[in-house]
């Protein structure tokens, strides 16, 4: 046996090194909470482009001219397919640095034949700045395969090639989160068919999760519409908490939010009234060091949306880049021209595993939203926990059968969950 274990270990090494280098973002790790494997649904992948009319050209805007024009959307759409053969398909995508074309690998297969006879409920994911539709591939893909479908959105000047003004970010994300529910709406094909956007969820990390915010509800402060350095003439007070356009922006289709990283706490951007307006249940991602969100600002998020039930998940020490980003591509390991740093930082953390991170918040996000969206009432006890995981009592028999004094959290193998906390508030509290 001693003999064997270094060719066992070098095998394991190989298998490693040949999936990083093939990129590939679809990646359990033997040990994954119980609730981040793929699903049943073969997975059916197509890219669509829409085109939002008459939106506010905020590249173009002055305080002496507001004018309009048509906002191109690309969408990458994941959905439970019909039995497929072979083991996945390929992405072209971006690399950060905006120059370099990279091929991801996962198990989505290019416009597959939809299910029939069946709907699903929607999933909106929207990425950071810059970042582009790929970004979060893996809960794409592996939220599909779980029987919703799931819409990944580049957001037009916050992508890797075409990232310009903060302004635009920021006046236009919860509109075109707001705008992709419509238009899969109004989609009168297969895939419309299978698609129930009245019941829909949002997934937002970073810039993504600031408009996922807004569009459940929290209304923007008065101060954060005046910043030099933010949206121009004033048009951010579309946001603005109390207003009445605000108003019509927040969705009843929308029953659950998820916001990774969330940004805007930290620059001022609500206040208590406006992340109060919050009326959507709440899953917060997010990691203990967090120096570009800041974690003490997401907790004030946390702890300020008293108008709903909410949870946070800290990944405890790591930064900006926890749960979200696909594992980092092989080509990002080198410096680029384009940039001031190594690419690879754009993706990675200096503590926590990628793959790891990308288990752990697909196990979450398909409880919370198993819960909130298709009403699975039995997830709710994967979401009731014991705030602290390294606090959780490990105390099953000899069979393995959980003793009454087990609080070891659910779905996770002892031992699996050290460096996480759980925390969860109530409506009113």
């Amino acid at each position: 046996m001693r003999r064997l274990l270094p060719a066992f270990g070098l095998t394991v090494a190989l298998a490693a090194t040949s999936a990083q280098a093939q990129n590939r973002i679809d990646l359990i790790r033997p040990d994954a909470p119980e609730l981040a494997p793929y699903g049943t649904f073969p997975i059916g992948v197509q890219t669509r482009s829409f085109t939002h009319e008459g939106q506010a050209d905020i590249l173009n805007t002055t305080a002496e001219a507001q004018p309009l024009y048509d906002r191109p959307l690309t969408a990458e759409i994941w959905y439970p397919a019909t039995e497929s053969t072979g083991e996945g398909g390929t992405y072209q995508a971006m690399l950060r640095d905006g120059v370099t074309e990279v091929t991801l690998q996962g198990r989505a297969i290019r416009d597959a034949q939809p299910v029939s006879g069946q709907s699903f409920p929607l999933v909106v994911i929207s990425h950071g700045y810059p970042g582009n539709r790929f970004l979060m591939s893996h809960l794409g893909e592996n939220l599909a395969s779980k029987g919703y479908v799931t819409v990944s959105i580049d957001h037009t000047d916050s992508t890797y090639s075409d990232k310009a003004a903060f302004g635009s970010t920021l006046y236009h994300r919860p509109i075109d989160q707001k705008f992709i529910i419509d238009s899969m709406a109004a989609l009168d094909d297969e895939l419309g068919a299978i698609t129930d956007t009245d019941t829909t969820g949002v997934i937002g990390y970073s810039m993504g999760g600031y408009g996922a915010l807004i569009f459940a509800g929290a209304g923007v402060t008065q101060a954060s519409t005046e910043y030099a350095w933010g949206t121009p003439a004033g048009l951010l007070t579309r946001h603005l908490a109390g207003s009445d356009s605000h108003a019509e922006l927040v969705d009843e289709r929308v029953k659950a939010v998820i916001a990774i990283g969330p940004w805007g706490m930290n620059a001022g951007f609500w206040d208590a009234e406006g992340l109060s307006g919050i009326q959507k249940p709440l899953l917060m991602m997010v990691g203990g060091a967090d120096d570009v969100s800041v974690y003490a600002a997401m907790r004030q998020i946390f702890t300020g949306a008293t108008g709903t039930d909410r949870a946070l998940l800290t990944f405890e020490a790591a930064n900006h880049n926890a749960a979200a980003p696909i594992p980092a591509p092989v080509e990002s390991w080198a410096p680029s021209d384009a940039l001031d740093f190594v690419p690879f930082e754009h993706y990675a953390d200096a503590v926590w595993d990628t793959n790891r991170m990308n288990n752990i918040a697909q196990h979450f996000a398909t409880a919370f939203l198993d819960l909130h969206l298709k009403g699975e009432e039995e997830k709710a006890a994967y979401l009731d926990l014991v705030p602290r995981a390294a606090e959780g009592v490990i105390a099953v028999d000899d069979a393995g059968k959980e003793e009454p004094d087990h609080t070891y959290w659910k779905g996770f193998a002892p031992r699996t969950a050290q460096g996480l906390t759980f925390e969860t508030l109530t409506k009113g509290q």
